[in-house]
Formats: structure tokens, C-alpha cells, sequence
């Protein structure tokens, strides 16, 4: 059976996370009921993450296997149809090797979160980002934030309900930037790691944002790591303003 992957954007907000539920609507769900619609009987999509409810995607990677040998554009184009008027999309599809897989292949995800600053309530990018009313310290939240790159024990910022073997992880990337948009100024963070534990990324945010309002200071950042323990971190922010941006894998599979 042919094997595709597939580039996958989606709005996390009308879903309970990417992995089907039974009586809740997945983005998984939707794609594998589009995919029934091409070939009758049932479909089961692997992922490269499972995003929580809420949790968008502008490059989520998934793999599926056919029976008939799709040209990859008028798969994605079929699925596409299917898939309307859900806030799902198919990027792309492409042929992939047999044993080619959208997670265990993988070798690097990266994750961008968005923080709206201003007070007045967002309107074209409600459920789109996380918006407060405050001002931060990008600097500040910046050097806390070079506190966690590297190899670490993150249980301090892992989910009590995480399934990871270890909280050992390497975070390679944990960059805040501000960005001026035509709705008010953002803090972006770009966050790049093989994998991450389950709440790991809106830990990391929420802890910063307490940074860049001036209760915690860097060094707090820094402690809360060595404590290894979940009581030491700040509050997890919401999940609406995070995306899973890009997968990476050690050949490129998208043009």
C-alpha cells in the first residue's frame, strides 16, 4: 500500500485536540473521515504530535496508507474537498518510503506561541493567540529563557499526567522576539527541541510572561529548573496561542 505524508494546517479551536475521541471532534477524526470519503472503510492517521485541545498547526506532519497510487497534488486537492468547511488543510501530500514514519522519522519539531498586547479584546485574532493587557520585559524574558536551553530534568515543566519514559529533554531553541502587528504588539517565542513533554512549551511561556511582568526575575527561572518539581513552575498559559510551526525530519519530504 502506497504511504503519504501530509502537511497539515489547522485551527485547534473547534477540536479536543488532534487524537480522536470517541463523540469529539479531532482534527485526526476529520482527516480520517475525509479519507473514507476517497477510500471506503476505515483510516488510521499517525502524527508527528498530538496537539491538545485548542493547540493550532501550520506544519503538522501526518502519514497515511492507500490502496490506490495517488498523484500527491490530487490527494491533497480530494482530502481538501473533503475536508470543507472544517478550518483544516492539506498543505501538501508527498510519497514517502514504506516504513517512513511522520513521528519516529522525525528529528526536530518547532513550536511558535503569540502573545497579543493591548487591552482592547482582540477581534480577527481571538482564539489565536494569548492576549494580556501589560507590558512585558522582552529582555528579561530572554535571558530567563537561555536558562532552560540545553540538556535538562524539565519536570518542573512537565504535566503531572505526562507520559514521557524520562524528563531528561535538550531544548535547542528558545528565542522571544517583538513583533509589531497591525492589531498591537506581539512576543513571540520560537521553541525547538527533538521532542517535548506534555505541557512543556505553555509551561515555558506562562513561567516567562511572569518574568516579563517583573514577578519573577531570570535567576526564578533558573531555580524553578534545579527544584525539579512541578510546584516550582508558573502558571501554564493557554493553549491558544500555540502552534506546532514546522517538523523537521533528516531528508526533506515537502518541496
Amino acid at each position: 500500500m502506497p504511504r503519504y505524508a501530509l502537511k497539515v494546517e489547522y485551527q485547534g479551536e473547534p477540536f479536543a485536540g488532534w487524537q480522536r475521541q470517541k463523540e469529539l471532534p479531532s482534527v485526526q477524526g476529520a482527516i480520517e473521515a475525509a479519507l473514507s470519503k476517497l477510500q471506503p472503510g476505515a483510516h488510521t492517521i499517525a502524527a508527528a504530535g498530538r496537539t491538545d485541545a485548542g493547540v493550532h498547526a501550520l506544519g503538522q506532519v501526518a502519514h497515511c496508507d492507500l490502496e490506490k497510487d495517488w498523484d500527491p497534488f490530487r490527494l491533497s486537492e480530494a482530502l481538501n474537498y473533503h475536508l470543507k468547511p472544517l478550518p483544516v488543510a492539506i498543505l501538501q501530500a508527498a510519497r514517502v518510503a514504506d516504513d517512513w514514519h511522520a513521528r519516529f522519522s522525525a528529528i526536530e519539531r518547532q513550536y511558535l506561541f503569540r502573545i497579543l498586547i493591548r487591552r482592547a479584546p482582540a477581534t480577527h485574532d481571538k482564539g489565536q493567540v494569548w492576549q494580556i493587557g501589560h507590558p512585558l520585559d522582552v529582555a528579561a524574558m530572554q535571558a530567563g529563557a537561555d536558562m532552560l536551553i540545553g540538556r535538562h530534568d524539565f519536570t518542573t515543566f512537565r504535566s503531572s499526567i505526562c507520559q514521557a519514559a524520562s524528563p531528561v529533554k535538550t531544548l535547542d531553541e528558545l528565542r522571544v522576539e517583538q513583533v509589531q502587528r497591525f492589531s498591537g504588539p506581539e512576543v513571540h517565542f520560537h521553541v525547538r527541541a527533538r521532542s517535548f513533554l506534555h505541557n512543556q512549551v505553555r509551561s515555558f511561556v506562562g513561567t516567562l510572561e511572569r518574568v516579563g511582568a517583573g514577578a519573577w526575575t531570570p535567576q526564578d527561572v533558573r531555580d524553578a529548573l534545579e527544584a525539579a518539581d512541578r510546584a516550582a513552575c508558573g502558571p501554564v498559559c493557554p493553549p491558544q496561542g500555540l502552534y506546532l510551526a514546522r517538523v523537521g525530519y533528516p531528508d526533506p519530504v515537502f518541496d
